[in-house]
């Protein structure tokens, strides 16, 4: 006989990782990355997730995997909307805004273009368009890619420790 827990009960990282069909550590390299998941630890680490833990999980999970936006996306999304914000839109209660879209946050899935190469000639957006051209980075573009890197390495480091 299996017993169904109440919607107001704490939830294992399993049953969590479950429910959003990700693996585990995909769950703690969140943590990481979103100052905002702070599941309740007891003896020998063990988390429970509250249910507004879970749904801002769920949202986040559906930003990422279902809208496209990347982990830096989704961070500016809480810090400018906030948790409650982006649960509603794991509960399916929230639409992201076209604003954040329009940000370029992240471009929707299979429409990426290939970013032209220094020191080659600019490749065409699409047949019979102009040749791109080749810009100088600012320095805002310049730091924000190396965050990017930053954090890509450090994902690395996570995942290689973890497997």
């Amino acid at each position: 006989m299996i017993i169904e827990k109440s919607a107001d009960a704490f939830r294992t990282i399993s049953e969590v990782a479950e429910s959003l069909t990700v693996p585990q550590h995909v769950l703690r390299f969140w943590e990481s990355r979103f100052s905002q998941i702070k599941p309740m630890k007891r003896a020998g680490g063990r988390r429970y997730y509250r249910p507004a833990d879970v749904e801002l999980l769920r949202g986040i999970h559906d930003l990422l995997y279902k809208k496209g936006y990347t982990i830096r996306g989704v961070q500016l999304i809480l810090k400018d909307e906030g948790q409650v914000y982006v649960a509603g839109i794991g509960r399916g209660e929230i639409m992201p805004r076209k604003s954040e879209v329009a940000a370029g946050i992240a471009p929707p899935p299979g429409t990426a273009k290939v970013a032209p190469r220094p020191g080659r000639a600019p490749l065409a957006r699409t047949v019979g368009e102009a040749p791109l051209e080749i810009h100088k980075l600012s320095p805002t573009q310049s730091e924000a890619l190396r965050a990017a890197l930053k954090d890509l390495g450090d994902a690395r480091k996570f995942l290689d420790a973890v497997s």
